[in-house]
């Protein structure tokens, strides 16, 4: 049970009373390294890992209490019990100053020692697991989860290498699914904060009434449901980095604090009067449109321009070019592996439609489009009969011009939009050249020509009506 745990030191110049200790602990399970004097401890202290420390009060050389000043300086994360023959409130006093967790009167059963003991090793499993979890989450959103090797994504890896170890406050604006939270999570896991705590949320997800008291706190009797003080997520996240997701459903009223907030650290918690204040990096993201939200009055313009300091913008799929192929390909291995199949591969025809499809949900959707065929392809290839028709999803194709940046000209505009035709006809005629041509009412040998010049991918594409009868 205990076999994982680091050994206890334990200090005591009796030799009857380490035997009987250890061969107690070690009955419990416990590892035990005895040695007779505070020097000796001291020795071991600084070559090994303890799970702690228990030293007798009176030792023939320097005394425990200085034993335990002394580690306490060196190694104050280490639990340390003291046991002495001359139990007064006092020295009890004395040896708690002196940095004992605890104090343990001779005589004691020896089911008191092990309460002690067990308390430390249930402690220090949770702090691995603590570490552990920690480190997951962080290395979850490493650079390399950012995936695409498009112009725009390496231009996004690079801002981010160049801000992740500064402090500047980030926004992220970009549609939903683009990967605002990998982003939010890399600049973190670069950081010179990224041992240091990572709170995440979704000022969406929260109601309003409650996302004040999630954010700073609040005290014992600030409303009905508040029987007991409450530390807010900022105070959570104190040293490390705060991501506020979704931060354009934030009400008025609690921008006004934020904004105070990032001024300078200060907030109260929620029926409170004292200032507190910690220091922690603020990333903020939203799929809304801020400056329309802003000119609704629904955005505070001071809390944008002191959010702003430097902004992402990552592109939607359907602008990430083979890109969509890259992340189909990883998403394909990572739920084969996950759910215990042979990787697959992707088939050209199957690799065209998602090609020609204009993704509204994103990157999400086509994850849950790999993660589904995966589920339901007993083959070791994925054919486009093995993906949706997209009927549903193209009806989510938004008419309007997208809300980026204007064209530089109108012959970008207007290959832009006869790319979106042409990538339209082929996927509503399975991708066949012969049928799109004639839908279009041009030559297939004019089709391909454009194809090529507005960089629609014809590799992929089938070349005959044969090919797409794989569908």
């Amino acid at each position: 049970m205990t076999c994982s745990l680091p050994p206890i030191l334990l200090v005591d110049d009796e030799k009857n009373m380490r035997l009987s200790l250890a061969a107690l602990l070690a009955e419990d399970g416990y590892a035990v390294e005895t040695v007779e004097s505070a020097e000796q401890g001291e020795q071991l202290l600084e070559k090994r890992e303890f799970l702690m420390l228990i030293t007798d009060a009176h030792l023939g050389g320097i005394s425990g209490y200085e034993l335990l000043t002394r580690t306490r300086k060196r190694r104050p994360e280490l639990p340390m019990l003291m046991i002495t023959a001359y139990a007064t409130p006092k020295l009890a006093a004395e040896a708690i100053k002196a940095g004992a967790s605890d104090y343990l009167p001779k005589p004691f059963a020896p089911e008191e020692l092990l309460l002690h003991v067990n308390r430390c090793a249930e402690r220090h499993k949770l702090l691995r697991e603590n570490a552990a979890l920690r480190e997951k989450v962080v290395s979850g959103f490493s650079l390399a989860s950012i995936i695409g090797e498009s112009p725009s994504m390496r231009a996004q890896r690079e801002l981010i290498q160049t801000v992740a170890p500064t402090n500047a406050t980030v926004l992220i604006l970009g549609e939903s699914g683009t990967g605002k939270e990998l982003i939010a999570g890399a600049l973190h896991s670069l950081s010179n904060r990224a041992k240091n705590p990572y709170i995440r949320i979704n000022c969406a997800a929260i109601p309003e009434t409650l996302l004040e008291s999630e954010l700073f706190g609040h005290e014992k009797g600030a409303f009905t449901s508040a029987l007991k003080q409450k530390l807010g997520r900022v105070e959570e996240a104190d040293g490390g980095t705060i991501f506020l997701d979704e931060i354009g459903d934030m009400s008025r009223s609690l921008q006004a604090k934020l904004l105070r907030f990032l001024e300078d650290g200060s907030f109260t918690r929620v029926g409170g009067n004292e200032e507190l204040r910690v220091s922690v990096r603020l990333l903020a993201a939203t799929n809304r449109d801020i400056i329309q939200a802003i000119r609704d009055n629904h955005f505070r313009e001071d809390l944008y321009h002191r959010l702003n300091v430097v902004q992402f913008r990552p592109p939607p799929l359907r602008e990430r070019g083979a890109d969509v192929i890259l992340l189909a390909e990883h998403f394909l291995k990572q739920f084969c592996n996950s759910l215990g199949k042979p990787v697959m591969t992707l088939a050209k025809p199957a690799a065209s439609k998602l090609m020609a499809h204009h993704w509204p949900g994103n990157v999400r959707e086509l994850r849950n489009v790999i993660e589904r065929a995966v589920i339901l392809n007993p083959t070791p290839q994925v054919l486009p009969l093995h993906l949706p028709d997209f009927e549903l999803e193209t009806k989510l194709r938004k008419n309007d011009a997208p809300t980026g940046a204007l064209p530089d000209s109108l012959d970008e505009a207007l290959a832009g939009l006869e790319k979106q035709l042409i990538l339209a006809a082929l996927e509503r005629n399975h991708f066949s050249i012969n049928k799109t041509a004639e839908r279009l009412k041009v030559t297939r040998h004019s089709l391909r020509y454009r194809m090529q010049r507005l960089s629609i991918s014809s590799e992929v594409s089938p070349e005959n009506d044969n090919e797409a009868q794989e569908k």
